[in-house]
């Protein structure tokens, strides 16, 4: 037979295993959750302190193998950190200023343009005729070949375009019945994220060489917000779907217009969704590297470029491939500092009721 525990053991059980009370964990629970902590954290910052102490090795430590510990396993240098600063000069900070510039406004811009779009898209029925959609795509085609092909000027091509499609809308385009609705335009936009970017990068090099607008702000910061659109039109519609229309309903009846509406009770109830969403596209921006390697050369050069750069001849040159990477997540981590407090607020949007 067995003897049941007696009460020493499970005052000690309950005292391991049993939490004081609902608030708090049982000591055994919080001794796994804070290992399970810390294990994680550092399979996150080893990576960045791999980067930091790379950066201060001679080439002949890198060589040497994994060494982790300055002033024990090798002697610190600032061999790197002065060729980056110093030696290289303007060749570092002019594509740190080009990735500051495209990155924050292509971001900016984008989620404003996309934050419209997702609003609209939500609060407002849409039913393109898909006469008119395969219109415009024809339309589109012809001027395209015209330009390319026979040489008139694009200006001419897109004038006449323009204006046989205005034509055919106020025509033609009532007797179509069939007609998208608000979901088959959001997968659309979606999809422009499925088509691989080396699809695209070709015609847009040819688009901007034509423009004469190769390696300029311009050209890159009019390409990532393109192509970021669709993440911030797919993150914000679901944001502002969870705020209640009661709210612009009331408001719109002391007579505010929708833009105003938009712009004073939906923009500050989403302030979380906004910052989460600048967050995601300004890493992407900041990161780009193959739109960067088509569109630009010297001047409009951005950092990932720069970092590329350093596998040369010899091979990979670790040592200022680190100190470009350290001072590049600089900003990323500065905006992350910025917006934590909008994205772990986590207002309930949903409950806010007028």
């Amino acid at each position: 037979m067995t003897t049941p525990p007696s009460m020493s053991e499970r005052s000690l059980f309950q005292r391991l295993f049993e939490p004081k009370d609902i608030k708090s964990l049982s000591p055994v629970r919080l001794v796994l959750t804070y290992a399970l902590l810390t294990f994680w954290s550092f399979v996150v910052l080893f990576p960045l302190y791999w980067l930091l102490v790379t950066s201060f090795k001679l080439p002949i430590h890198v060589s040497d193998g994994p060494v982790y510990l300055p002033f024990i396993d090798f002697e610190p240098s600032t061999h790197a950190w002065s060729y980056i600063f110093f030696d290289l000069g303007n060749d570092t900070f002019r594509p740190y200023m080009n990735s500051l510039i495209i990155a924050f406004i292509s971001t900016f811009l984008a989620v404003l343009f996309g934050s419209m779009a997702a609003y609209a898209l939500t609060r407002i029925t849409y039913r393109p005729k898909l006469g008119s959609i395969a219109v415009f795509i024809v339309m589109l085609a012809a001027a395209v070949y015209l330009t390319a092909a026979v040489g008139v000027a694009w200006q001419i091509s897109l004038a006449v375009g323009a204006a046989l499609f205005v034509l055919f809308l106020l025509t033609l385009a009532k007797r179509f019945k069939r007609a998208l609705g608000n979901n088959d335009i959001l997968f659309w936009i979606i999809s422009q994220r499925i088509l691989p970017p080396v699809v695209a990068v070709l015609p847009i090099y040819v688009m901007f060489q034509q423009f004469r607008l190769l390696d300029t702000h311009f050209a890159l910061i009019v390409v990532y917000m393109a192509v970021n659109l669709p993440i911030v039109v797919w993150l914000m519609r679901d944001f502002f779907a969870t705020i209640p229309i009661d709210l612009e309903e009331s408001a719109e009846l002391d007579g505010a217009s929708r833009f105003r509406i938009f712009l004073t009770i939906v923009m500050p109830l989403a302030k979380p969704g906004l910052a989460a969403t600048f967050l995601l596209v300004l890493i992407l921006s900041w990161n780009e590297y193959l739109l960067a390697l088509f569109l630009s050369t010297a001047d409009a050069q951005t950092m990932p470029l720069l970092v590329a750069a350093q596998n040369a001849t010899r091979g990979p040159q670790w040592w200022y491939m680190s100190v470009l990477i350290v001072i590049m997540i600089l900003p990323v981590v500065a905006m992350t500092g910025l917006l934590q407090r909008f994205i772990t607020r986590g207002l309930l949007i949903g409950a806010v009721k007028g």
